[in-house]
């Protein structure tokens, strides 16, 4: 795994929208310092760093870097309680066709 995206996942889940503006600029440059398209083990781990919102768009970001890397990283439906990106992304590779899988349940 890269550095950058080391350095990225060590540094945890994205914060909430309550974060200072320092933490937020922060974690954008992180994010921007890692070139696509991403490893398998790199999109494995970056799925682990979402937070709890959209992190002001960042989390937005942190998706499509995610989607850069072999496609789907999420292969089977994420649990009710699970973070609503893991939801998100599992969604978008079957509204892709990467899998498949019933988004009415």
């Amino acid at each position: 795994m890269r550095p950058e995206v080391q350095e990225f996942v060590a540094d945890g889940p994205l914060p909430d929208e309550d974060a200072s503006g320092e933490e937020m600029d922060r974690r954008v440059h992180q994010l921007e310092a890692i070139s696509r398209p991403v490893t398998a083990d790199e999109a494995r781990a970056l799925v682990a760093c979402f937070g709890p919102d959209d992190c002001y768009g960042i989390a937005w970001s942190l998706l499509h870097l995610i989607e850069t890397g072999p496609n789907p990283v999420l292969v089977t439906k994420p649990e009710p309680d699970a973070n609503e990106w893991h939801h998100r992304l599992w969604q978008r590779a079957v509204n892709g066709g990467l899998i498949t899988g019933d988004l009415t349940a």
